[in-house]
């Protein structure tokens, strides 16, 4: 018999870890049969989506180009298959444009896929269709985040790493000249909880909850109130403390507040800022509707969606595929609710024109485009409303039930950068980016 665990992350855990566990013994969870399988995070890439299991094993689906899914080959695939060497022992995983990365339960650093900027980050510009150790970062890490052609990964110690292409300074080393191994960030060799890319810039959380972004700023995503590209950290305007989460779409990016409110800047030429208007922002704005009541965020391309404290999901900006899971194709300027998914979601993750959500049981839903196979439901067909991932579709009812909470110190940096995200683990505290 199996049982579903419970996650909280390490930060969570060591501040009110006394409190969820006298809150979850009056709980229960349905037993797992052994034969089914449940996600415990998700992260949608470009046309591809990774999930992280249970036994913390690492499945994908999609878009296989340059062998980004991991499996040994370039093959699309509509529905989950394994990745090489990886079918246990991850703690996390990122994937965003053609590439994708895990966080091993021992700190290790494995990446695969496109590697023509060398993101992979093992001294070569050679692409991967398996798994590869990142140079210098086989143990010591805490999070990883992906850009298009860039990685940058959180060490244990609150250092910050990124290498790859850096046409923008968007590994923030202060230059313009690519890396094909890892880098320091200049002035955030310590005091990082967690990071977060965007197509061509980064942004970084402190441990005093401030936010600091580099890199491309031509839209205004790095949210300094300029359009001059930066190739080191900068604050940006209002978000020197108080911030929980962040995420990154092409050119736009969104911050969680503590008290669970979402601001939005950048590009909003689809109404990604969710403010109400297509007028680009070089700082800060709120998001309509969503000044509090947002447990996580998370974007990409020119949408965003937001998870909120009840356990619904709400997303806005383009919608030419159906990622805003309206029912529509119609461009939304403020956050609507997406069909079906209004309660009962533990995460989101936004893809390039798709979405995937894990729900309480451990499911995944996923919507928008599909013609990569991206859904995972055996087709090649858009969704504009959620369908079920093949194989990862959550418990079914069973007579006998059980609870376990465990403390996981894999999702120890959970201020927004963990995918491994429970909403009765993390619902105030820990904030979950994309």
């Amino acid at each position: 018999m199996v049982t579903h665990r419970l996650r909280a992350s390490g930060l969570l855990w060591r501040g009110i870890g006394l409190v969820l566990v006298v809150a979850a013994a009056f709980l229960a969870v349905p037993v797992q049969p052994a034969s089914a399988a449940t996600a415990t995070s998700v992260s949608a890439g470009n046309n591809y989506t990774c999930a992280l299991t249970a036994p913390g094993g690492v499945k994908c689906w999609g878009d296989n180009f340059e062998g980004s899914l991991g499996d040994g080959t370039t093959t699309n695939r509509s529905a989950p298959v394994d990745v090489v060497g990886l079918t246990s022992g991850v703690g996390d995983i990122s994937t965003r444009w053609f590439h994708a990365c895990a966080v091993t339960t021992s700190g290790g650093l494995k990446c695969w896929g496109f590697n023509a900027y060398g993101q992979i980050g093992n001294g070569t510009t050679t692409d991967s269709a398996t798994p590869l150790d990142v140079t210098g970062l086989t143990s010591g890490v805490s999070a990883v985040a992906i850009g298009f052609g860039h990685t940058c990964a959180v060490t244990t110690a609150g250092g910050l790493k990124c290498w790859g292409r850096n046409d923008w300074g968007q590994l923030g080393d202060g230059t313009f000249t690519p890396r094909l191994t890892p880098a320091d960030v200049s002035g955030l060799t310590s005091g990082v909880v967690g990071v977060i890319a965007g197509f061509a810039h980064t942004c970084a959380l402190t441990t005093a909850g401030g936010l600091k972004c580099w890199g491309r700023n031509i839209d205004g995503q790095i949210g300094d109130g300029t359009t001059v590209t930066r190739p080191t950290a900068v604050d940006v305007t209002g978000l020197t403390s108080g911030v929980a989460g962040v995420a990154t779409g092409n050119a736009h990016t969104c911050a969680l507040t503590t008290i669970g409110g979402l601001k939005c800047w950048g590009s909003n030429n689809r109404g990604q800022l969710g403010d109400g208007t297509t007028v680009m922002r070089t700082t800060p704005v709120n998001v309509t509707g969503l000044t509090s009541g947002v447990a996580t965020v998370s974007a990409l391309f020119e949408h965003t969606c937001a998870l909120t404290s009840v356990g619904g999901v709400k997303c806005w900006g383009r919608n030419s595929h159906g990622q805003i899971g309206d029912g529509t194709f119609a461009n939304r300027l403020i956050p609507v609710d997406v069909t079906g998914l209004t309660s009962g979601v533990d995460a989101v993750s936004a893809g390039g024109v798709h979405n995937c959500a894990i729900t309480a049981g451990g499911g995944i839903k996923c919507w928008g485009s599909n013609t990569s196979g991206q859904l995972g439901d055996g087709t090649t067909t858009n969704r504009t409303t959620p369908v079920g991932v093949v194989g990862i579709e959550g418990p079914s009812l069973a007579p006998a039930t059980t609870l376990v909470a465990v403390a996981d110190a894999n999702i120890r940096d959970g201020w927004g950068f963990s995918r491994t995200v429970s909403r009765l683990g993390c619902r105030r505290i820990c904030r979950s980016g994309s």
